[in-house]
């Protein structure tokens, strides 16, 4: 089967880990339909390095 071309892959970078200035960074890819969200989402997503739920952010 035909993989759909409205499912596009889109890369999570998390807000919080950017600012504090510590080295690495915490990054998730996940799948968005792009027909039904247009705009870059915003998730809650685990930061292991700072060891909490952190807002994440669409990069790409």
């Amino acid at each position: 089967m035909a993989r759909s071309k409205n499912r596009i892959q889109v890369i999570m970078e998390c807000t919080e880990h950017k600012t504090s200035g510590m080295p690495g960074m915490s990054r998730y890819i996940t799948t968005k339909n792009r027909k039904n969200t247009t705009e870059r989402l915003e998730l809650k997503k685990y930061n292991p390095v700072l060891k909490k739920y952190t807002l994440h952010k669409e990069i790409k």
